[in-house]
């Protein structure tokens, strides 16, 4: 059984702890967002549409997303609440650490949304609901939990669920509980979340109206998208992929007066120095890096840096991350350089160089562990060719991913 974790309205809990010492109490903390028109301000240079939204916002028809002039004049009284990214990753991090300390292998969806499989966790708990109990017992009270045979299912029964109460649904009833469920449910899904407009102005409802439309009709309509809303709304989804568990290292420092400029700089370089000294890293290189600050005007910033080839030397490093500092939207408090992702040791590296074929295969091999870094794991696929005397196109050839 999957088990789908859900944590309601995240970013904007996480956003409203600063609002601890506002001129409405000293206990507004991770409740702040009840009863009141609360959302999350657009980041400073992004695109203006605002993030997550309480229930008193919605009650006005302000959605997620929504552009930041309409969502202001559906309400007058919105308050918004300035963006803390890395305080959101800090945070979405530990839930996730927390669920793999228990054992789960958990594949996160997005943040305050992930799955993890039971079903070998039977032999430590005694069964579902046992695993459910300890797992709401590690993320706290605000966890919403679901079990179902796949990850959609058991998504709509978190959902349903409360703080208590885990809704679990077997396979026999799996696709009668999803009929009776929203066509809202597809916002869930990246691929699938631009639908529920055009769903709903043709009617349908729920996902058992889109069941009786047809795969063939809805893949002529909407293509891919529609194909896989109905693979969903049948009870059908790919299997879990859990994350692999990373190594991640990182340096904090308050800048004082070298809030901007060149001293901000020099900041980063003390950071630089710190964390390639540091003895955890055992000589790897570093292929990807999040470089965070705690902003004087309130919430956060953060930039993902992902080099072109894995890098220990400070200077370049230095070089490619102070470009992203032109980005800040506000003077720092505080600055963090965090690393995601290791390279091979300097030392293999500069072994590799003298030898032409093996320095080929490694650049190939490097980039491709880049490409996944910055796009996932399926940025990188080879073409198979696996039945070229097929009359279907689509049976000629597969994509299978690189080994690297």
């Amino acid at each position: 059984m999957v088990v789908c974790v859900h944590l309601p309205r995240f970013e904007l809990a996480i956003a409203a702890e600063d609002r601890t010492q506002d001129d409405r109490g000293p206990h507004v903390g991770r409740r702040a967002h009840v009863g009141r028109a609360l959302a999350v301000a657009p980041e400073v240079g992004g695109e203006q549409r605002v993030g997550e939204v309480s229930g008193g916002a919605e009650a006005y028809g302000v959605e997620r997303g929504m552009a930041l002039g309409e969502a202001l004049a559906r309400c007058p009284e919105l308050e918004l609440l300035a963006p803390d990214p890395p305080r959101v990753a800090r945070a979405w991090e530990q839930a996730l650490e927390a669920l793999e300390g228990m054992g789960a292998a958990v594949e996160p969806e997005r943040v305050g949304l992930a799955y993890f499989q039971a079903d070998g966790l039977r032999g430590l708990y005694g069964g579902e609901e046992e695993v459910i109990a300890v797992a709401r017992s590690v993320l706290g009270r605000r966890a919403r939990l679901g079990g179902g045979p796949t990850r959609f299912c058991a998504l709509a029964a978190a959902l349903q669920g409360r703080s208590r109460r885990a809704v679990l649904i077997d396979e026999r009833r799996a696709r009668r509980y999803l009929a009776s469920q929203p066509v809202s449910l597809l916002r869930f899904r990246e691929e699938t979340e631009s639908l529920i407009a055009p769903l709903g102005r043709l009617g349908v409802r729920t996902l058992g109206e889109l069941q009786e439309l047809g795969r063939r009709a809805l893949a002529d309509r909407f293509g891919k998208a529609g194909v896989l809303a109905h693979r969903l709304a049948c009870g059908e989804d790919r299997p879990l992929r859990a994350r692999r568990v990373s190594e991640r290292l990182g340096e904090t420092m308050d800048v004082g007066e070298a809030s901007s400029g060149p001293a901000l700089e020099r900041v980063l370089g003390v950071l630089i120095d710190r964390l390639l000294a540091r003895s955890e890293r055992r000589g790897r290189s570093l292929c990807a890096v999040t470089l965070s600050a705690r902003l004087a005007t309130g919430g956060g910033w953060r930039e993902r840096v992902v080099f072109r080839q894995a890098l220990s030397d400070p200077e370049r490093i230095r070089l490619a991350c102070s470009l992203r500092l032109a980005l800040l939207p506000a003077p720092a408090v505080a600055l963090r350089l965090t690393v995601e992702r290791f390279g091979p040791p300097a030392s293999e590296q500069q072994a590799l160089l003298d030898d032409g074929r093996a320095a080929r295969a490694a650049r190939l091999s490097e980039a491709v562990v880049q490409m996944r870094a910055v796009a996932g794991q399926d940025a990188a696929l080879r073409a198979v060719l696996v039945d070229p005397d097929s009359r279907v196109p689509e049976r000629w050839v597969v994509f299978a991913p690189i080994p690297g």
